[in-house]
């Protein structure tokens, strides 16, 4: 059995400045377990553990979707926590101008999924780039004080080009991430895993 996802990578001068925000969100001292910036992406489907044999069923039902698909753009913007700003438990940054398309393609990819069999998302697509997860509320003022500033703030753009199957091992310092399919849109083609360079 392997756990894994469906999910769009960022580019490194993204993940860079979500880096220097972090170091910033830490300096408040609360009590937030930090996602390790070369570790966040924006997760499309998220499938649990799954029979290897299911990685190539998987492939062949979006390689059409995927191949009628254009790239697109995604602006990642605004800064905000689940349920609300005032009570953080999840920290995201948001995405915006490419938004609509990404949620159509979302769906799309939930539907051709649950013809094969992976029951779709009970709750609606909100598409977020995970910073951190609070696990008490020590120094919860101070970091809502600092997330406030970036709130409405633009932290940069990028082209979607491809979709990425990813294993996640679950380890005791963090999980690891092995890409194991990356398909291009426009093309439909699953290239293998290994190391993904923007």
């Amino acid at each position: 059995m392997i756990r894994s996802f469906l999910a769009i990578q960022l580019p490194k001068t993204i993940l860079k400045k979500i880096d220097e925000i972090q170091e910033d969100l830490k300096s408040s001292r609360a009590d937030v377990k930090w996602v390790n910036s070369d570790h966040i992406h924006l997760t499309l489907k998220f499938f649990g553990n799954i029979e290897e044999s299911r990685i190539d069923p998987i492939v062949k039902s979006i390689e059409r979707l995927i191949q009628n698909r254009s790239p697109f753009s995604l602006k990642v913007r605004g800064m905000g926590a689940f349920p609300h700003a005032k009570n953080p438990r999840v920290i995201w940054m948001g995405l915006a101008d490419g938004k609509e398309i990404l949620a159509g393609f979302q769906r799309e990819l939930e539907m051709r999924l649950q013809e094969i069999g992976f029951e779709t998302e009970g709750r609606p697509f909100r598409p977020h780039l995970t910073l951190g997860r609070m696990r008490s509320a020590k120094g919860k003022d101070e970091l809502i004080g600092r997330m406030e500033k970036y709130r409405e703030g633009e932290f940069g753009d990028f082209q979607v080009e491809r979709i990425v199957l990813f294993r996640s091992d679950l380890r005791p310092a963090g999980p690891i991430y092995t890409p194991l399919r990356q398909m291009m849109l426009g093309t439909g083609s699953f290239g293998e895993g290994g190391e993904y360079k923007f």
